[in-house]
Order: structure tokens, then sequence, then C-alpha cells
């Protein structure tokens, strides 16, 4: 039967193979289990409550992904979105139903972009460097964020700046071993890695008195009490969170466009024009996804470049999703394992990850003032407010004031520059909140 549904002979695998690749995507990604529900339990969220969406969208996303589209591709909530939703949003006091609001809209958005047939369409509007810089901000924010969460970055109120913390103390060293496990791990290539280094620190933990054991190893998944159907979509359309909206669907859209066809390469799915056959279903089964989580108050759902993992095990169907899904699923009852696992373990997997997003920085023409200054204005105001919405806007408003400044404005669409007086009025509104 599994042969037939997912047509493993047709594609060169078989089950066996398929189950091992599924096991390896999980454990490659079994890292969300623990930092997902905590970033969003940092945003005021109850962890069990957090942990169940997490694992329930994931599970629900990760097989629609397998049984419709029949490729080895797994999603979960994104990091990125999660460090906007419950840092920037939640803990600026706007109102959860608001910021599920906004990334309802950002995958309303995007299954548009997806079931229209303009993906070619935002790729070509979208300036590049904004498209680079984008995750980078976001991943330096993420990156910070995990120093905080350590303790080995602190505020210095006196000052106004970021110190280091007290190094000598047990969670910043706990911290910094963590942050040199993945780093030992990554270099060896040693699968599962991240979540290895994780439940290292973890059992170093317990006898330092920072690791709280539980009182039971199992146990029935959290109520998603407060976290359904808390949608305030009137209030998500007011113009000051146009930059989260773009901040959201920008890196979701770019993110698991670049994700498809990294991995679908590695599986030799690519045709000889470099594209992927049957990406559109791939595209509606992802924005579909971060819409319906929405409705959760679940952060964007996206495809998980750690899907690459079951690639390289040998995975080549939707098998392998299904496998991975069945995974999380069996974390829904193991949620006090989750739970127990301290910040200054999981600290480590944000900065790594944060640091590691920089990556994309290369892409950028540092040959172009016009490219590489609106870049640099999007990471570096996306870190020193720390605020990855006043990030983008910055780079669209500067964008498009160089474009004008040098006479080149016929080289983009006029909507960018709709966009960045939109950003304007957005910096009007900031601006006259303070």
């Amino acid at each position: 039967m599994l042969n037939r549904f997912f047509k493993l002979p047709q594609n060169g695998t078989n089950v066996r193979t398929e189950v091992i690749a599924g096991l390896t995507t999980f454990a490659t990604m079994a890292y969300i289990v623990a930092v997902i529900p905590g970033m969003l339990s940092k945003g005021g969220l109850p962890f069990s409550a957090a942990l169940t969406v997490t694992l329930v969208m994931t599970v629900l996303t990760s097989l629609a992904m397998g049984l419709y589209t029949n490729r080895p591709f797994v999603l979960g909530p994104g990091l990125g979105s999660a460090a906007i939703f419950a840092y920037t949003l939640l803990g600026d006091g706007v109102p959860l139903s608001i910021a599920s609001g906004i990334v309802f809209i950002s995958g309303v958005l995007f299954m548009l972009v997806s079931f229209l047939g303009i993906r070619d369409f935002i790729v070509r509007i979208i300036p590049q460097s904004v498209k680079v810089s984008v995750g980078v901000g976001i991943g330096l924010f993420i990156a910070l964020l995990g120093f905080k969460q350590a303790g080995i970055v602190v505020a210095d109120a006196k000052k106004n700046v970021l110190v280091f913390g007290d190094l000598n103390a047990m969670g910043p060293v706990l911290a910094m071993v963590g942050l040199f496990l993945i780093l030992l791990f990554t270099a060896r290539r040693v699968k599962g890695g991240i979540i290895l280094a994780i439940l290292l620190v973890t059992a170093i933990g317990i006898p330092l008195g920072v690791t709280k054991l539980p009182d039971t190893l199992f146990a029935l998944p959290g109520a998603m009490d407060g976290m359904v159907f808390e949608l305030d979509m009137l209030g998500a359309l007011d113009a000051k969170y146009l930059p989260f909206l773009l901040a959201f669907f920008i890196p979701d859209f770019f993110s698991t466009l670049g994700t498809l066809l990294g991995v679908g390469g590695r599986a030799g799915y690519l045709d000889d024009e470099g594209n992927l056959p049957g990406i559109e279903k791939n595209f509606y089964v992802d924005s579909s996804a971060t819409t319906f989580g929405a409705l959760f108050s679940c952060p964007v759902l996206t495809t998980y470049l750690e899907s690459s993992a079951g690639v390289e095990a040998g995975g080549r169907t939707g098998l392998t999703a299904v496998v991975a899904a069945l995974c999380f699923a069996l974390m829904l009852f193991l949620s006090p394992l989750a739970s127990m696992i301290p910040t200054v373990a999981t600290a480590p997997a944000l900065i790594y990850i944060g640091m590691s997003m920089m990556a994309s920085m290369k892409k950028v023409n540092y040959e172009d003032i016009t490219e590489y200054l609106p870049a640099f204005f999007c990471v570096a105001m996306t870190i020193f407010s720390f605020n990855s919405g006043n990030g983008i806007a910055a780079a669209m408003v500067v964008y498009a004031f160089l474009k004008l400044a040098t006479g080149r404005w016929r080289e983009d669409h006029w909507s960018v520059y709709a966009i960045a007086l939109a950003m304007v009025y957005y910096f009007h509104v900031v601006a006259s909140a303070h």
C-alpha cells in the first residue's frame, strides 16, 4: 500500500529508507519542541499550551505536505516569526488577537500569491537587498535573544548599553558549553547536533540544580486555552502593523522558495532549467499552513531547511514527512520532558541558528550603493531598535530614496515606492506614539 500511494519504486526508494530519512529529519528539527514554546512563553503564553500548538501544527501541516505533494518536506513554526511574534509584538503589549491577525493576513497574502500564480511577480518587485537583509536582521535579532536568555549579555541601566553578564555564573557557563557543543557537532556534521547539545546541557544541569526534574515523564497534551480563534483582523489592518506584515511575509515567501529549490536540488527533483516541477502544490500547503496556524495563535509555519537532512539520508517521497510528523505527534505525550529543559540549554540554539542566517549577506551587491546601504539599514535598525519591523521599514525608505537620488527609479515597479511611502507614514505613527 505504501509503495503504491507514495510511488516508492518510481522514486528509487523503499519503506526502510523513507523511515530512516523521516527519523533523521525529526532528529535535526527536534530542537523546536523546546525552543519555540520557550520563546512563546517569554511573550506571556502558557508553555504547555504553546507546546501543544507547536506540535499539533507541525504534525498536521507536515502530514498535509507529505500526503498532498509526496515530497519529503517538513513544516514547523519559523524561529524568526516566533521571535517577532513573542518578543516584538506580544513583548511590546500588542494583544494576542492582533498578533495572530497579522500572521493570518500574511498567510492570506501568501495564499493569494500562490493560488493566483503571481509568485514570479513578487520575486521581481521585492528589492534583492531587502530580500536578503530581512532574514539577516531577524537572524541577529534571534542571536541577541539567545545571548540575553543565556545571561551572557545583559542590559546596563546606568550606561543604557548592553554589557557582559556574570560569565562566572552557572547559567552563562552552561550556555557557553552548549554553544561550543553545537559548534563541535556542526563542524563534525553530526546529525541532530543541536538537539543533542540541548539534551547534554539539560543533563549536566541536573546535578548543578539548573535543570528541574519533572514528577512524571508522560502526560496528556496541554490544553490550548486562550490560543484558539484569538483573531482581530480589523485591528491587525492598522497601518502601524504593516512592517510586521512584511516581516512575516517576505522571509516566509523567499525562505520557502529557497528551501524548496535547495532541498529539491539535492533530491534530484529540478528540471534542466533549475525549476521544481509541481512547486505550486508545495506553495499551496505552505501558505495555507500559515493561515490555518494563525487560528491557533501559531507563528508563521514554514518549510524547514532541516528537511535536507532527510533527503541526504535517502528520503525522496512524502513518506519521509509523514514519519517525521508521527515522531512529533509522539512528543505530545512527553511534554514533561520538554518543559524541564532550561533556558540556558535552548539559548545556544538561538545564538547558533541566528548567526547562521547571516550567510545570505554574501548575496548583496557591495558595488552598488542602492543595494548595500538599504541592506545595512535593515540589519542595523533591527538590532539597534530591537524591532525587525523598524528594520524593514528603514530599508524600504532608504532603497526608494537612493533609486530616486541616482535617477534609477525606472528599475523598480511603482509598488516599491508606494510601500516606501507607507513606511514613512509608519515612522510618523511610531514617533507620535512616543
